[in-house]
C-alpha cells in the first residue's frame, strides 16, 4: 500500500511507535530508517536529530491537548460538572486519535534537552493549572466535594495519561464511549461524598 503521508509525518509516526514499544533511549535513528525502509543518511534530509523527532511528536501532542481542551472550554456551559466532562472527553479524544504519540508525550519527554524539557514543563504546568482552576470553580460552586484541587487534578491527569499504555483502536469501546466513561468516573470522583 502506498504511503501518502508527508515524509516528515511518516518519520514521526514511525518513531512514535518505536519509542512506544522500545523507549526513546533504546531506539536508534537507524531503527527508524529501517522501519521506513530508507537509508539512515536519507533520514537526516528530513530531520536534524532523533531528539528533533521526539520534540516534534511531543510538541504536536501538547498542542493537540491544549487546543482540544481550550475548544471544549469555549462552549457556553456554566455547569462545572459539564465543563469537567468536556475537558476529560477532549483529553481522551486526543489520546485515542494517536495513542502512540500520546504515549511518547506521557513517557518519553524526559529525554528532551534541558531547554525543550523546561518549555514542555511550563506547558504541562499551565495545562494542569487550567484543570485545577476548573475543579476549584466547581468546589466554590458547591458542585464538587471539598478536595484539594491540586491533588484532584493530579489524580485525574494520572488516570487519563494512563490510557495510552493500554488503549488500542478497535477495542470493545469506541473513543466516544471511552471518553464518556472517563468523564463519568472523573465527575463521580469529585462529587461523591468521601468515606
Amino acid at each position: 500500500m502506498l504511503d501518502t503521508r508527508p515524509r516528515r509525518r511518516a518519520i514521526e509516526d514511525t518513531a512514535s511507535e518505536l519509542f512506544r514499544e522500545r523507549g526513546y533511549a533504546a531506539t536508534s535513528v537507524r531503527d527508524i530508517a529501517r522501519a521506513l525502509d530508507i537509508q539512515g543518511a536519507s533520514l537526516y534530509a528530513h530531520v536534524a536529530s532523533k531528539e528533533d523527532v521526539l520534540w516534534a511528536i511531543v510538541d504536536r501532542v501538547a498542542t493537540a491537548f491544549e487546543q482540544a481542551t481550550a475548544a471544549a472550554a469555549r462552549e457556553p456551559v456554566a455547569d462545572p460538572i459539564e465543563r469537567l466532562r468536556a475537558f476529560v472527553r477532549a483529553h481522551v479524544h486526543v489520546i485515542c486519535a494517536d495513542p502512540g504519540a500520546s504515549s511518547v508525550f506521557v513517557h518519553e519527554w524526559r529525554h528532551l534537552s534541558d531547554d525543550r524539557r523546561a518549555t514542555l514543563l511550563e506547558r504541562r504546568d499551565a495545562y494542569e493549572r487550567r484543570l485545577r482552576s476548573l475543579i476549584a470553580d466547581g468546589i466554590a460552586d458547591g458542585a464538587f466535594a471539598m478536595v484539594d484541587p491540586a491533588v484532584a487534578a493530579t489524580f485525574l491527569l494520572t488516570a487519563l495519561n494512563g490510557i495510552p499504555t493500554w488503549y488500542r483502536s478497535g477495542g470493545h469501546l469506541s473513543p466516544a464511549q471511552l471518553a464518556d466513561a472517563y468523564a463519568d468516573l472523573a465527575v463521580r470522583s469529585l462529587t461523591e461524598v468521601p468515606l
